[in-house]
């Protein structure tokens, strides 16, 4: 299982340490990137991505939580940005992944809680990714929802029935119990963010996770 620290739960203040301490064991910095208006929250912007993917050789992996992705595609693309993720419920998603995939980044599609697996399914063969949220977008520290585990499982056996490339991300609820039960159901890449950053030994853990 690979693991994405999810930096919207780090100590801004203390930005640099917070980097330091995920990068052992962490595969990805899971960035998440809201509007405001797509999702009732405000985290940063393409300044304070720039900063992080100064500050870490981690990739990123960036979630743009905005209504209108294709407008923020192009200013998220940083050196070690490694996946750009737009939500299928969002303004011209669609063209976003052609964008993401124009600039040579890897295209991920998100869907929420309420949007079925099949919403996406004519994006499939084109995605690196798909996030599948296991709460609602906005907020960390809430419980996981148990009935996306079926739609992981449902991803995991497309991929497989037609030989699909993209890895199955789960973000929202994730802790030691969660990610076992998704990785059991197919999931490749969880993104944890209190689980990690609300103790005080990260690298224990993220091993944890793993």
């Amino acid at each position: 299982m690979k693991v994405a620290p999810s930096i919207l739960t780090a100590n801004f203040i203390r930005l640099e340490d917070e980097l330091k301490s995920i990068e052992k064991g962490s595969d990805y910095i899971h960035v998440d990137v809201m509007d405001g208006h797509f999702v009732p929250n405000i985290s940063f912007g393409p300044a304070i991505v720039e900063q992080i993917g100064k500050l870490s050789p981690l990739p990123m992996d960036i979630h743009l939580m905005v209504e209108y992705p294709l407008n923020w595609v192009d200013k998220v693309n940083f050196p070690t940005t490694e996946f750009i993720t737009v939500h299928a419920e969002a303004h011209r998603f669609a063209e976003s992944i052609k964008r993401i995939k124009f600039i040579g980044k890897k295209a991920g599609v998100c869907i929420k809680p309420s949007t079925s697996v099949e919403t996406i399914m004519p994006y499939l063969p084109q995605v690196d990714l798909v996030l599948v949220m296991g709460v609602e977008p906005g907020y960390g520290g809430q419980m996981f929802i148990q009935s996306q585990l079926e739609k992981i499982k449902q991803l995991s056996d497309l991929k497989e029935k037609h030989g699909y490339i993209y890895e199955i991300e789960v973000d929202g609820g994730i802790n030691a119990s969660t990610a076992k039960q998704c990785k059991e159901a197919g999931a490749t890449i969880v993104v944890a963010g209190t689980f990690i950053f609300n103790f005080e030994n990260r690298k224990e853990r993220i091993e944890s996770l793993k």
